[in-house]
């Protein structure tokens, strides 16, 4: 394989990697993450905000009736990044999305988990024939070998539905209908394992190609970003979620309100699949306001588990937010949930940046 191919995949494997999360269920017990649940979530972002998503630190969004939801980069602090307040185990979520221009702007659709686990999708705005496929266990970075590429016509003038599908023994990545790429749970192991526990979704942009990142990172993603030549805007469409709830689509559970890591092993087998009534009242179709609420869960399948055994977590009525959980409520204010890594979506962009220099000197080597 040629050795830019080769630096490419490596730094595609690194760079997009989670590495810090507000509560690791692998190391301590962390509050429970709210379910999506049995309903199918159809997100127009052409009708305006929607509160399923909640808006990251720094973050402003503008909505047009055709496009939908503008994520605009006018300097290297934006990232523009929007988080889910609700998690699935397990599930599909198709995202139509045209990506941003611009050489060193980064355009991402992603699903990470409380113990850093994550599926991504990730455009850079200078390549206009490809998009990067990538995967991480337990935020393991000590291998190169799980990103992708796949190509897909002129992702940053045309919108194109992202799919990914996700069970407890595949994952596949599908555009427009079509497989791109397919993991296979069985195939997966050690630091290049399997993704398995309940995930946020996170859409948003960032720029990795500032001034003060990595060499590598900066590579990664096509050189330097001229502002000058900006402002650079990817357009978010719209987003359906399924949640399969720890199951495949076709089995498992009926319903879900939160999922409990019954032990500290990761594994998607461990976690409890809790169901209740729930104070949420969450738009999934139209413009509204955010609302909180809490749920009174007893604990039901994968296995049949006594109430009495959740109970101490279901207790909480705080969700946990992986990363950043510092979110802005409709009002421009800001609210907290657990410990804070302050800086929100900006604070994201520059743990991944940071990542990229050793390997970026390792690739080098090949």
């Amino acid at each position: 394989m040629h050795i830019k191919t080769l630096t490419a995949l490596a730094l595609a494997s690194l760079v997009s990697a989670q590495t810090y999360t507000d509560c690791d269920p692998t190391k301590k017990t962390c509050p429970n993450d709210k379910a999506v649940g049995k309903e199918i979530i159809n997100i127009d972002f052409t009708k305006g905000e929607n509160s399923f998503f909640k808006n990251m630190v720094g973050t402003t969004l503008q909505y047009d009736n055709k496009l939908g939801a503008i994520y605009t980069i006018k300097k290297e602090t934006d990232a523009p990044t929007v988080a889910s307040s609700r998690y699935i185990f397990f599930g599909q979520i198709d995202v139509t999305v045209r990506a941003a221009f611009g050489k060193g702007v980064v355009t991402s659709f992603v699903l990470q988990s409380d113990d850093l686990d994550e599926i991504d999708w990730e455009w850079i705005g200078s390549d206009s024939a490809q998009v990067q496929t990538n995967y991480f266990s337990k935020g393991c970075t000590e291998v190169y070998n799980r990103g992708g590429f796949s190509a897909v016509a002129n992702p940053q003038n045309e919108f194109h539905t992202y799919t990914i599908k996700w069970t407890p023994t595949q994952l596949d990545w599908i555009i427009d209908g079509t497989v791109v790429r397919t993991l296979l749970a069985s195939e997966a192991s050690g630091c290049s394992g399997f993704p398995q526990t309940p995930m946020q979704i996170k859409l948003g942009t960032w720029v990795a190609g500032r001034k003060d990142a990595a060499q590598g990172t900066i590579e990664w993603a096509g050189g330097l970003t001229d502002f000058s030549q900006g402002p650079f805007t990817g357009y978010y469409q719209s987003i359906k979620i399924q949640d399969f709830m720890g199951g495949d689509g076709t089995t498992g559970p009926t319903d879900a309100t939160e999922y409990q890591y019954g032990d500290k092993s990761g594994t998607w087998q461990s976690i409890k699949v809790l169901q209740g009534t729930s104070t949420d009242n969450v738009d999934t179709t139209t413009n509204a306001p955010s609302k909180t609420g809490t749920a009174a869960s007893t604990a039901t399948t994968l296995s049949t588990v006594p109430a009495s055994s959740a109970s101490s977590a279901a207790d909480s009525s705080v969700s946990s937010l992986p990363i950043d959980s510092t979110l802005n409520n409709n009002n421009g204010t800001s609210s907290t949930g657990g410990n804070v890594v302050t800086g929100g979506a900006g604070k994201l962009a520059m743990s991944i940046a940071s990542l990229g220099a050793a390997l970026f000197a390792g690739a080098m080597l090949l």
